[in-house]
């Protein structure tokens, strides 16, 4: 089975306008950023906009997911974090995106219920604070969890390290963080690798993604290690 696309423009050319798209990464480390050029690509083709993204942050302004925000392609956004785009913040205050902020931790659980099937959980995380604002609570063993909803997506962009024709992925180090769980969230999980080897090729104990959760998976290139916030002294 040969699930490789010739180009991250390809692998993403029928996702619509109004998708739900989860993308994975952490900061900018291990973010799919050829298939979020090939979506700002679409967007400049085809008028692409309207996304709801699922993602733990949106990196910074001017890369990764920031070029999305410039080009007006996001309506709403649900991550943990927001402090490194400060064009996100502005989008906010103006009323022109629809932030939805969870703790980090809730945030990876509920990706990996919506992969597991599992519909609601209770976490202890945000009781008393405003996240538990609108939500059923119960107590556990003296304490206060809130009921968290599963989250789930239409398309899941993740990246890895290195992939099989079949889809099978092998993360590195801390690009292995959101990856693995958005894969298994999605109706359709898009792959983008740094080295693409033929099925067999991949130890099976190393294998962090089954194929039969990835759909499509593609060659990426020009990878550029950026520092998100450079500190000098």
């Amino acid at each position: 089975m040969n699930k490789v696309f010739e180009s991250a423009e390809a692998a993403v050319a029928d996702i619509p306008s109004g998708a739900t798209i989860m993308l994975g990464g952490f900061g900018l480390c291990g973010i799919p950023e050829n298939l979020i050029a090939a979506l700002v690509a679409e967007h400049a083709r085809r008028g692409l906009t309207g996304l709801h993204t699922i993602s733990n942050n949106m990196g910074i302004d001017g890369c990764g997911m920031g070029l999305m925000l410039e080009n007006g392609m996001v309506v709403s956004h649900v991550g943990s974090y927001v402090g490194e785009n400060k064009l996100l913040e502005a989008r906010v205050l103006k009323g022109e995106l629809d932030l939805r902020l969870t703790p980090q931790g809730t945030l990876a659980e509920r990706i990996r219920a919506g992969g597991a099937g599992i519909p609601a959980f209770y976490t202890p995380a945000g009781a008393g604070t405003i996240v538990a604002d609108g939500k059923e609570t119960r107590v556990f063993d003296g304490k206060t969890c809130l009921l968290e909803r599963w989250l789930r997506a239409d398309y899941a962009l993740v990246k890895a390290w290195r992939g099989d024709r079949a889809g099978n992925l092998v993360y590195r180090k801390t690009a292995r963080n959101f990856n693995p769980m958005m894969a298994t969230a999605a109706r359709i999980a898009i792959a983008e690798v740094e080295e693409l080897v033929e099925p067999g090729m991949i130890d099976p104990d190393h294998v962090v993604t089954p194929g039969i959760y990835v759909k499509r998976i593609v060659l990426g290139r020009d990878y550029e290690k950026r520092i998100e916030r450079r500190t000098t002294r």
